[in-house]
């Protein structure tokens, strides 16, 4: 299948000082992705950028085929969009908020029956006919998905989707995004908390700051062959004597580091580092990293 989502050098600047995102280059595949970083870190600005919202400062982006900059109506014509902030109208009922939209998306004859069954997919089914007003924040979430997906849409932007919830309604809305996948429906969604994109997601985008640091599927962007290193002494320093010495390492905190394994010889090189700079080293041990452990360990190494 073709690329849902692709960027050159997508750049956008706010005020001429802020820099929201910073030279994008990602390809974007079909299936569920997530758009992982900190709250600021371009979440939102890249999301309104492929909506058409947002015009970059300078870059390419193509959506289903379609050039998000110059054609944006053909954009959101196949793309649902779910927002964070609070946006429904509190007179209204379920049933009604979805069918105006879907009669907005351009169904007519259907638009009740389509808003009644995407109503039911995402479990309102017994709620549907009550004002938007006394929803709770999780039902409200599902009436905002609801209204994201009832048209039909070949890719959905779910901007926050999980934010506020409680667990049991996290794992909840989680839930209702791997069925989306299940559908054939693409996802994008965008979160701060990188454990609902590991059991959620196909690939995931890492952004840091309007950086891309990192993209792919999720079973691959985790370092596998890394080491964790505690030392008496500081790990700066001998961080940095192994990057001298080609070794990919990170400070994760005054007295641990972390090194990626190339070869067995790395071993060595960790060992002549220390005892050259007289810093001793009482715990090593292999991990498998998670996606968030891997976030904390690219950021550091852009902060060094």
């Amino acid at each position: 299948m073709a690329p849902v989502v692709i960027t050159e050098s997508l750049t956008h600047v706010y005020n001429s000082e802020v820099v929201a995102l910073r030279d994008f280059n990602l390809v974007i595949e079909a299936g569920v992705t997530g758009l992982v970083g900190a709250n600021g870190a371009g979440k939102t600005t890249f999301l309104r950028i492929l909506l058409g919202l947002v015009h970059p400062t300078s870059g390419k982006v193509s959506v289903l085929g379609h050039d998000a900059i110059a054609d944006p109506l053909a954009v959101r014509a196949q793309v649902g969009y779910m927002p964070e902030n609070n946006c429904l109208p509190k007179d209204q009922t379920a049933a009604d908020f979805v069918a105006y939209t879907a009669e907005m998306a351009g169904l007519t004859a259907d638009a009740r029956r389509r808003a009644s069954e995407t109503l039911f997919l995402v479990g309102l089914e017994e709620e549907r006919f009550r004002f938007l007003g006394d929803f709770s924040t999780g039902m409200a979430q599902r009436v905002k998905l609801a209204q994201a997906i009832v048209h039909g849409p070949e890719l959905v932007l779910l901007d926050e989707p999980a934010s506020g919830l409680d667990p049991t309604g996290r794992e909840q809305m989680l839930e209702i995004i791997r069925r989306l996948g299940s559908f054939g429906i693409n996802v994008i969604f965008s979160s701060h908390l990188l454990g609902d994109i590991e059991q959620t997601c196909d690939a995931v985008v890492m952004i840091d700051g309007g950086h891309l640091i990192r993209s792919g599927p999720v079973s691959n962007v985790g370092l596998t062959s890394v080491v964790v290193v505690d030392v008496l002494g500081d790990a700066r320093t001998l961080a940095n004597s192994l990057t001298a010495s080609g070794i990919d390492a990170a400070v994760l905190t005054d007295h641990r580091l972390s090194f990626t394994i190339a070869a067995d010889e790395d071993y060595d090189l960790l060992r002549d580092a220390a005892a050259k700079l007289d810093i001793g080293i009482f715990r090593m041990a292999p991990i498998s990293l998670t996606l968030e452990d891997e976030f904390l360990v690219i950021a550091r190494k852009g902060e060094s």
